[in-house]
């Protein structure tokens, strides 16, 4: 049966990736360098992590152009290779961010190793660079790479500030055209996003997500929506939080106490649950 049924199968398969759908034109267009952006992005990662030896710097920074010129052209690669020191700068300050505001940290080397954060953020770094240069796909593979590893979903539009943590991480989004100023802090699960885009692709180019001014600290979960929103500096947004509007410098949000039930109880006998 296998020899008969398996040949029309691949027959109807082969008609459709011969149509100029969706997923067809996907392939012509991205997966045929999927698997390079990966590659480069290890290289530049290490690169601004101290990864590589320094007395070959020269050598790796060589090899590491012909690899990203594969995927975006020599002049493009040498674009970005010219923004590694300010990449690195960046990086720098987000380590630092996470060692002073987190005091279970035991070391810088601890960050980088095994903090989500600093795993998404120096990706996210790299990946606004490309994204800048008008590469938005290979900025995007990057990004998804690191969502994937780490759940932190970062655009590479987006413009973040120095000296910027996220607290544990897990479910943080942050929209291409959100605004991050510098020291901002945010807990796991803080969305910052766009409203439902009713209008569809005619809102490119527009200012869709929220502003997050200096000295932010945005709780777990808080959500933010609307590109005219702007959290004013200093300002502490609490937890579960849905703000479409903004607030002034210096504003404490929070949800009201809720009605919670105490009841005393005898202790389960064994066997029984709660």
């Amino acid at each position: 049966m296998a020899d008969t049924e398996i040949p029309e199968i691949a027959s109807q398969l082969r008609a459709l990736r011969d149509k100029p759908d969706p997923v067809s034109q996907a392939g012509d267009e991205v997966l045929p360098y999927t698997r390079r952006v990966g590659d480069a992005l290890g290289a530049l990662r290490a690169l601004v992590t101290d990864h590589t030896p320094t007395h070959q710097l020269e050598s790796d920074l060589r090899v590491v152009h012909g690899i990203v010129a594969a995927l975006v052209g020599a002049s493009k690669a040498m674009g970005l290779l010219a923004r590694l020191p300010e990449v690195r700068r960046l990086v720098a300050t987000d380590v630092a961010a996470a060692f002073d505001r987190d005091p279970a940290a035991s070391s810088y080397g601890e960050v980088i190793a095994a903090y989500p954060s600093i795993r998404a953020v120096s990706t996210y770094r790299i990946a606004h660079e490309c994204y800048a240069l008008g590469e938005g796909v290979v900025a995007r593979i990057m990004t998804e790479e690191a969502h994937r590893d780490t759940g932190i979903d970062i655009h590479p539009g987006a413009t973040i500030g120095e000296f910027f943590f996220i607290d544990h991480g897990t479910g943080v989004v942050i929209g291409e055209t959100c605004i991050i100023g510098t020291r901002v802090k945010l807990y796991h699960g803080v969305t910052l996003a766009a409203f439902s885009n009713k209008r569809g692709r005619a809102d490119i180019g527009k200012k869709r997500h929220p502003t997050i001014e200096d000295d932010v600290t945005i709780y777990p979960n808080a959500t933010i929506l609307g590109g005219d929103t702007v959290i004013g500096e200093g300002s502490v947004i609490g937890g579960n939080v849905w703000l479409s509007h903004s607030v002034p410098p210096y504003s404490k949000v929070s949800i009201g106490q809720p009605d919670l039930e105490h009841r005393k109880g005898d202790p389960p006998m064994l066997g029984e649950g709660i």
